[in-house]
């Protein structure tokens, strides 16, 4: 049987979110423990929780809510790449080892080691990697931290190459352990109409 590797972090309440977003929280309406017949609770949450997808409509005006991009991006053969680059820098074409093997190419940088910890220094794409990697075919990319851009990023210039060619984005991964290599990633989005994203449970099932 094919060895599944689980790229989403855990979701409990100590999972950080990004600052001023909706942290994690269940609120229990009923519960056996209690006497109940049954036990029922309430998420309460930002969708841009823990591994998750990005909708255009994130960092587009008219652009399109989660419900309405294609199930094809999230599902099928991708490739994990492991660079090595500093803390606060976009990555750089030249990190990439190899031309893409895949149209979905998830990074890890290890700059997010801990999701229950906000770090503000992680790495994120360069604009010319991205288009490069649309260019080869990409239709997907991803990463081990909060956001395709810097932390301090007002203009969003990696959101914007991802707009404007179409990538999905996967942010918040859990790559570390992960070798590199090709595998079947799965990470399929919530159908939640208007949204501007949406938690995944990110699988790689290997070939």
């Amino acid at each position: 049987m094919a060895r599944l590797w689980d790229i989403s972090p855990t979701v409990t309440p100590s999972l950080v979110v990004w600052p001023g977003d909706t942290p994690p929280s269940r609120e229990v309406l009923r519960d056996m423990r209690h006497g109940h017949n049954l036990t029922l609770s309430t998420l309460h949450a930002t969708v841009h929780l823990g591994a998750h997808a990005d909708a255009p409509s994130h960092y587009g005006e008219t652009a399109p809510t989660i419900e309405k991009r294609p199930l094809e991006h999230y599902l099928g053969p991708c490739q994990v790449v492991h660079v090595d680059v500093p803390r606060g820098t976009r990555i750089p074409l030249s990190a990439l080892p190899e031309e893409p093997l895949a149209e979905r190419i998830l990074f890890a940088t290890g700059t997010y080691p801990d999701p229950e910890t906000f770090n503000t220094d992680f790495a994120a794409f360069s604009t010319e990697l991205l288009e490069h990697l649309a260019n080869c075919g990409a239709r997907l990319v991803g990463i081990d931290t909060p956001s395709v851009d810097l932390f301090e990023s007002k203009e969003l210039p990696a959101h914007g190459v991802c707009l404007r060619r179409d990538l999905a984005i996967l942010e918040w991964l859990a790559l570390d352990e992960v070798p590199e290599g090709r595998y079947e990633l799965i990470a399929l989005p919530l159908k939640l109409a208007g949204f501007d994203a949406s938690p995944v449970r990110a699988v790689l099932r290997e070939y």
